[in-house]
């Protein structure tokens, strides 16, 4: 849910992506849904002991990704914006055309992926009986159940992108920092 939010944000901030880039999109979620628990499940059978240690930082970790690229989001659309497009608010401004929104960045992509996907290595303990080729496929069908949502999630936010106008970047980045604190509040206190 995690990644199919984000997803969301990612359409609100670039709603002229093309089906390339949201199959790229929906696939490194998708790969990281898949080998953040492939790696948990190795870290059981290998270094149980230290990965135990590494666990507590997992919501720290993904509360400061998150909050960072949301607050960068945040940042570059309110500094993006002319005084003129702030008060225009209309999508197809010839003033506001020269203020594209940012076309998200292969690291920024990365980042998400890895923030989102973070508390999965967890999973990884709940397949710790299965044998190698069992949790695979685990794995494999979370990342075709994350794919296929994700998919959506960037269709579901290039519709709503429409009814945000200019206001969606900062709406996608607080979004992105909910779910950073999402996730913290969540590894912490359950």
């Amino acid at each position: 849910m995690d990644a199919f939010s984000v997803s969301i944000v990612n359409a609100l901030a670039e709603p002229q992506m093309k089906w390339p880039k949201r199959i790229l999109v929906a696939g490194v979620y998708a790969f990281f849904q898949f080998i953040m628990p492939m790696i948990g499940w190795l870290c059981v059978h290998t270094i149980a002991q230290a990965f135990a240690v590494f666990q507590k930082f997992i919501p720290w970790i993904a509360l400061a990704l998150l909050a960072y690229i949301g607050a960068k989001m945040i940042v570059e659309s309110l500094r993006g914006q002319s005084e003129e497009c702030k008060a225009c608010q209309k999508r197809d401004c010839q003033n506001c055309a020269s203020n594209p929104a940012k076309p998200l960045a292969l690291a920024t992509l990365l980042l998400q992926g890895v923030a989102t996907s973070i508390d999965a290595l967890s999973v990884g303990f709940t397949t710790a009986g299965y044998g190698l080729a069992m949790a695979a496929a685990a794995c494999l069908i979370i990342a075709a159940v994350t794919f296929a949502i994700c998919l959506t999630g960037l269709l579901i936010g290039k519709a709503a992108s429409k009814k945000l106008s200019s206001r969606a970047q900062i709406a996608g980045g607080a979004i992105l920092i909910f779910i950073g604190l999402e996730i913290f509040v969540r590894g912490i206190f359950f």
